[in-house]
């Protein structure tokens, strides 16, 4: 079962991906890779928040594997963050390679945290 879950949840997640990052692209342009960025903190945010709420709640397993590492991971995007920011460092943006490296690691962290404080107030 749980295996149907990370499937269903997992496409689930790619499609919010996509739509997320491209909403975010849209607003913000293309220059630097925001909507990667966006997507990489709002997916640190829910995960903090879906596995804290999980140890506080009746969630089955099933269903958490399903939102955890299929949804999740099909929604976040490290492996697009680690490729644009090569290609940035590559065309010698190195200024916008060191803020998405910062802005992803510091921001994805804050995220995760406001999501496991979140998770621990209900």
């Amino acid at each position: 079962m749980q295996w149907i879950y990370i499937g269903v949840f997992g496409g689930l997640g790619c499609l919010s991906r996509y739509m997320v990052s491209g909403w975010i692209f849209k607003l913000a342009g293309r220059g630097f890779p925001y909507g990667t960025l966006g997507v990489n903190i709002l997916g640190s945010f829910l995960l903090g928040l879906i596995m804290e709420g999980s140890l506080r709640s009746t969630l089955s397993s099933d269903l958490r594997m399903g939102l955890t590492v299929g949804f999740m991971g099909g929604f976040t995007t490290f492996s697009t963050f680690s490729y644009e920011t090569f290609r940035l460092i590559e065309e010698g943006s190195l200024l916008h390679a060191g803020l998405n490296i910062l802005l992803s690691i510091i921001v994805c962290l804050a995220g995760a945290a406001a999501g496991i404080v979140l998770a621990r107030q209900f």
